[in-house]
């Protein structure tokens, strides 16, 4: 009688590799999390939603991932596989790394709680922060390397414009809560900067994860090199101008944590602060995107 072979229904290397084998930690790293916070660990507010929302999104589009590689459909989906893991595995790590800092800065040191609620806080922190370490694992495994033909998001620029649009955000909401740029002209300039930076850098990885960098009226990477380099000398000019009109007495700024910060861990004074620091790694982020984007056109011509 003849042997009949089962054939295997999908992908398992898709679970197999090295990589598979990092998005399954992923998944249970971070339903871990959420279980422990939704068992006894609780969460409220702005910050608590923030965290919920960072583990379940990434638990649901790593779960995604998954699914689409072990059926191979990734060429059914009209988004560049070469580009789109990567670039979710770097906003990952960003958003858990986020919500490793947050939660227990929040439910951990300010809340006061005590003995089995605090220790599933404390869970809850660490399997966040090794949901982020696995997703930075990821990123260091699928990231390109030397002489490696890949998508563009799998390259150092590629990687350095998540991280300009993740720093963005994150000054909109210190800007915003309260309104910290209506007061003078120039401080509404800090604030197009950071949009119009904000944008280009998103249309490029639309543009990437779409593969329609085609449309484009110039060569990408020209147009690379030219907004970056925009980008930059904006990023320049408004961390100069912040500091000074938030920091600065004779632009009506206050130099020091006024006293009604003494209570609160983090006041608006300390946004401020936080906006000018984010304003100047965003540059320097910038300026790493600048030379590496000027270094790829230098190789290819």
């Amino acid at each position: 009688m003849p042997v009949q072979r089962v054939k295997s229904v999908g992908n398992t290397q898709a679970l197999t590799s090295q990589v598979g084998i990092i998005r399954l930690l992923e998944l249970l790293f971070a339903c871990v999390t959420f279980s422990l916070v939704v068992h006894r660990g609780g969460w409220d507010g702005r910050n608590g939603d923030w965290c919920m929302f960072c583990w379940c999104f990434c638990f649901a589009v790593t779960l995604l991932v998954l699914v689409v590689e072990f059926a191979g459909l990734q060429h059914r989906i009209p988004v560049s596989w070469r580009n789109f893991p990567i670039t979710f595995a770097m906003y990952a790590s960003l958003m858990c790394l986020s919500a490793s800092v947050i939660y227990p800065v929040t439910y951990i040191q300010n809340s006061g709680v005590r003995g089995q609620v605090k220790d599933y806080h404390i869970a809850a922190t660490v399997f966040s922060c090794l949901t982020c370490l696995a997703y930075m694992a990821e990123v260091t495994l699928t990231r390109a390397k030397p002489g490696e033909v890949t998508g563009y998001m799998a390259t150092t620029p590629g990687l350095l414009k998540v991280v300009e649009t993740f720093v963005a955000c994150i000054i909109f909401v210190f800007i915003s809560d309260p309104v910290s740029y209506d007061r003078q002209e120039a401080l509404k300039w800090c604030l197009a900067v950071y949009c119009i930076c904000f944008i280009l850098s998103l249309v490029v990885i639309v543009l990437c994860i779409g593969e329609c960098t085609g449309w484009l009226p110039c060569a990408f990477n020209k147009f690379l090199s030219g907004y970056t380099l925009l980008a930059v000398l904006m990023y320049a000019t408004a961390t100069i101008i912040w500091p000074i009109y938030k920091f600065d007495r004779k632009q009506g700024g206050q130099p020091n944590r006024p006293s009604y910060c003494q209570n609160q861990s983090f006041c608006d004074w300390d946004k401020l602060v936080a906006i000018a620091v984010l304003t100047a790694i965003n540059l320097l982020v910038y300026l790493a995107d600048l030379v590496y984007s000027a270094r790829l056109i230098f190789i290819q011509a």
